[in-house]
């Protein structure tokens, strides 16, 4: 098996209001191929895509309850510790919930986590040591 991730799927309790967070609080558009039944953003080299949690659990075959702690979080990887406080302060403007303020960690680099509104956790991270690809032809200091 070859060392890839083509799709992440998110299973949200309200498809459309998770649809308006990634697209108002994160200002990714979604790809054209989405339907009124799942959403997919294209990002680089993958996709994310938003599926109902009930919708989902069928089709994997397993029980759609489930709380607490997901086991999982997905990381933005950002060039500075000034863009992951710009950041985080302009998602929590939008409406994003904060988990843990931005602040130094263990590993040696620069962290935040927010949460979006199903509670998947979201890190908002400078990695001195995994820095991020450089856009071409342009700087991003917020998520786009």
């Amino acid at each position: 098996m070859e060392q890839r991730l083509t799709l992440i799927t998110l299973g949200v309790r309200n498809l459309q209001r998770a649809r308006e967070f990634y697209q108002n609080v994160f200002g990714w558009q979604p790809t054209e191929n989405d339907s009124e039944g799942i959403v997919f953003f294209q990002l680089n080299g993958m996709q994310l895509a938003l599926f109902p949690q009930e919708s989902l659990a069928d089709d994997a075959g397993v029980p759609p309850e489930g709380s607490g702690f997901k086991k999982f979080s997905l990381a933005y990887n950002v060039r500075s510790e000034q863009e992951v406080d710009e950041l985080v302060a302009q998602l929590e403007e939008k409406g994003a919930t904060v988990v843990k303020r931005p602040e130094k960690v263990f590993w040696g680099g620069y962290s935040s986590y927010i949460s979006d509104p199903d509670e998947n956790l979201w890190e908002i991270a400078y990695n001195p040591f995994l820095l991020p690809d450089e856009p071409k032809g342009h700087r991003h200091t917020s998520i786009h």
